[in-house]
């Protein structure tokens, strides 16, 4: 099966603050973690996720709180 090359990574607002949340693009970089999941990256490499289904996991600390451990991964064409 191909994994999509591009995901939408939606990374909630700051609790308390009622901001808006953001969405970042990731896109596959090549690198496997030791699950066997693709490793895929922002634009500048500084926000790493693994990918399963539809939840992404932060490999770095990319995220202002820290305290997000499952996003919502929406593949991209």
């Amino acid at each position: 099966m191909d994994r999509p090359s591009r995901y939408a990574v939606t990374l909630p607002g700051r609790p308390g603050r009622h901001g808006p949340p953001q969405v970042v693009v990731v896109r596959l970089t090549g690198e496997v973690t030791a699950d066997g999941l693709a490793v895929y990256a922002d634009e500048s490499g500084t926000f790493r996720v693994e990918i399963d289904g539809e939840a992404a996991r932060p490999l770095t600390g990319g995220t202002e709180s820290g305290e997000c451990t499952c996003l919502h991964a929406v593949a991209l064409p």
